[in-house]
């Protein structure tokens, strides 16, 4: 288990790291474009996902994600002691995720967020990340379980993209987000909101997922 959990803690950060840094350092890069600096975020968020549950996925199952331990909790995989410890490393070493983005960029090591992402349409677009993002899981689990890396990357990718929210799909990743001022934050008043959404889409994108699978055992 403790194995697990730093498994889970590390990934987490290196997570966030990518996140926040890749924010910082596009935003430095493209001349104030917001498109060209989102396409920076997208490229490094998609391939450190794809790395990370590469080769954590054999040590924690690479949740990286309370809504991901959340789902597999609901579903018998993992237990309630499990669980709360893997949310807590996940939590705790997303914090230190952007405070080590921040500290290689030169910035304050913890900041509070002013970018406002607070508005109902955005709160439903993080529950549509959500629950593709769990859905993705699952399905990729049954029927293609040595893609699921490849999957989760693209799916997050594109998420940034067709969600107004850009996807943060994760409260772990929020919370670290909110003590972010840059690029990639979001102001504590939107996180709670987010949060919300997030935890919201976790049954409905189990129960779809495990109807579509019995049906396809039937």
């Amino acid at each position: 288990m403790i194995r697990k959990l730093c498994a889970e803690a590390i990934g987490t950060l290196l997570l966030v790291a990518t996140v926040v840094g890749s924010g910082i350092m596009a935003n430095q890069l493209s001349g104030g474009i917001d498109a060209i600096a989102l396409i920076g975020n997208t490229l490094a968020t998609g391939c450190i996902l794809f790395v990370l549950i590469t080769i954590l996925g054999p040590v924690s199952g690479a949740h990286f994600n309370p809504a991901v331990t959340l789902t597999f909790y609901c579903s018998g995989d993992l237990s309630a002691i499990a669980s709360f410890f893997y949310i807590i490393s996940q939590v705790v070493g997303g914090i230190a995720g952007t405070a080590l983005a921040h500290v290689m960029f030169d910035l304050s090591i913890l900041q509070i967020a002013q970018t406002d992402r607070a508005s109902p349409p955005i709160y439903l677009a993080e529950f549509v990340a959500t629950f593709g993002l769990i859905f993705v899981i699952l399905m990729g689990r049954i029927n293609a379980p040595t893609n699921v890396p490849l999957l989760v990357g693209l799916y997050i990718s594109a998420g940034y993209w067709f969600t107004s929210s850009t996807s943060f799909a994760n409260p772990a990743v929020t919370i670290a987000r909110s003590f972010s001022d840059t690029f990639s934050g979001i102001a504590p008043q939107a996180s709670g909101f987010f949060i919300a959404a997030q935890l919201l889409a976790i049954w409905p994108a189990l129960r779809f997922a495990q109807w579509l699978t019995q049906s396809k055992k039937d």
